[in-house]
């Protein structure tokens, strides 16, 4: 009877934890890389060379309110107002329960103004991170995601 009762005990905690892990491991799924996301650019910090930081809105460096990260397409597509531009993602892989992804971008044709971006998912929150450097600039873009 004894043995019998460690099998109950052993099979009733196995259940417990699939039953506790099955809902993070869904919960994970929505943030990465399965399906687009989009994603909301809550604070922006534009920072010069000698540390100088300044927060500064979305539009006052050029950048839309929310992006759609497509993994299919392997696009980050930004709308703004009067314009859409994609760009391309060049690399992507999930670290630490995070969805890394990256790029680069050639800005104007007539400018020397390209930089290179990398933007991090929370798996589990949808909480986003977001930097961009070039030419003596750098951004930080802090945000939240939402899978489609």
């Amino acid at each position: 009877m004894k043995k019998i009762d460690m099998d109950i005990v052993r099979v009733t905690v196995i259940s417990l934890l699939c039953i506790a892990i099955i809902p993070l491991s869904v919960m994970a799924g929505d943030f990465d890389g399965s399906k687009p996301l989009h994603c909301t650019l809550v604070d922006t910090i534009e920072c010069l060379p000698g540390g100088e930081c300044t927060k500064v809105t979305p539009s006052e460096v050029n950048l839309p309110d929310t992006i759609l990260i497509d993994y299919e397409k392997k696009s980050i597509a930004v709308k703004g107002v009067d314009n859409k531009r994609t760009s391309i993602i060049e690399n992507w892989e999930r670290i630490d329960g995070k969805l890394i992804i990256q790029g680069a971008e050639d800005g104007r044709k007539d400018q020397q103004d390209g930089l290179g971006w990398t933007i991090a998912v929370n798996d589990s929150t949808g909480k986003m991170v977001a930097t961009g450097s070039g030419d003596d600039v750098g951004f930080v873009i802090f945000g939240s995601c939402t899978s489609e």
